[in-house]
């Protein structure tokens, strides 16, 4: 997904029917993001000069929807 500016967003979907045991914005812990980022890292390997990028999660808990715009970075 492109954001406004050309920043390339890395969205990672989550869902869980309730917010015991951590909810679904906890279950990108820190082995989850780590795949994340090499997954991202492979994929910006067919750009010659990669755009900016944003790794969001989109926490969803029964009928509520939460979009963590930057939720974690590369570093």
């Amino acid at each position: 997904m492109r954001a406004p500016g050309g920043t390339l967003v890395f969205v990672e979907v989550r869902a869980r029917g309730s917010a015991t045991h951590g909810g679904a914005a906890a279950s990108v812990g820190a082995n989850k993001q780590r795949r994340i980022v090499l997954a991202a890292r492979h994929y910006l390997l067919r750009h010659r000069q990669p755009p900016p990028c944003r790794f969001d999660v989109v926490a969803i808990e029964g009928d509520r929807i939460e979009w963590i715009k930057g939720a974690f970075d590369a570093g």
